[in-house]
């Protein structure tokens, strides 16, 4: 074999791991929580109330998933409300803030006791669960803020579980935390569908075996060093519309 058929062979594996392949009707759908399910965007507002700058928010948040990636890497782990207030904490330094740094962290992390969920959510969700598949949440996040999440929508009756990589030990997206996941849930890989925002996410969920959709509100372009979703969906009522008629 050529170095020039070596190559090619190597890229048509590569195109044939990128190329979405619709699966079959999973039995269970993982959905992440922050920003899949939740809409955040009203935490720029609670950094405008302390005196920082609305688009800090968006800053912090990635640099927050950033650095639980990071102790993930390494084999360590931490609470994601202690990474998060901490991070906020070296966030907001330089800010000109109104209040002391501790009551200015406090008040941008109560804001996630008030995020609604995306309006495409409620009736995505209630589609998906009359159709049959069981639905759970899987988020590196508190199963807590998850459950006041989906009670404040009026549709936590529709999820039979509401999973926190804190009793996995490790973050999405490593592999344990999908594995968590299955073992919670009884369901073999092939049989789960993780349904995420995050490209990440979607890429950590095929590694460990799953199906995925990715939910794409933006409408803009998907990785392609990442692992392509199954499918791709502009919201979760179309997610609905697609698996129903799959």
């Amino acid at each position: 074999m050529t170095p020039a058929d070596s190559a090619a062979g190597t890229a048509a594996g590569q195109d044939h791991r990128l190329a979405p392949v619709r699966p079959g009707r999973p039995r269970v759908l993982v959905f992440d929580v922050n920003e899949t399910l939740s809409d955040m965007s009203s935490m720029g507002q609670r950094f405008e109330d302390v005196g920082a700058v609305r688009d800090l928010a968006g800053t912090w948040f990635s640099g927050l998933l950033r650095d639980g990636f990071a102790l993930t890497a390494v084999d360590a782990s931490g609470r994601f409300a202690l990474l998060a207030a901490e991070s906020l904490r070296v966030t907001l330094h330089g800010q000109p803030l109104n209040r002391g740094v501790q009551d200015a962290v406090a008040h941008v992390m109560e804001g996630f006791a008030a995020l609604p969920v995306h309006p495409d959510v409620d009736e995505g969700v209630r589609a998906l669960a009359s159709s049959g598949i069981r639905l759970l949440t899987l988020s590196n996040g508190s199963a807590s803020v998850a459950e006041g999440l989906l009670e404040r929508a009026g549709i936590r009756e529709h999820f039979e579980a509401l999973l926190s990589v804190e009793d996995a030990g490790v973050w999405k997206p490593a592999g344990g935390a999908y594995a968590y996941a299955l073992e919670q849930s009884g369901v073999d890989p092939a049989e789960a569908m993780l349904v995420a925002v995050h490209p990440w996410d979607v890429d950590g969920a095929a590694r460990a075996g799953l199906a995925t959709a990715w939910v794409s509100r933006t409408g803009g372009p998907y990785p392609e060093y990442f692992t392509a979703p199954d499918l791709t969906c502009a919201s979760l009522t179309d997610l609905a519309d697609q698996l129903s008629s799959g």
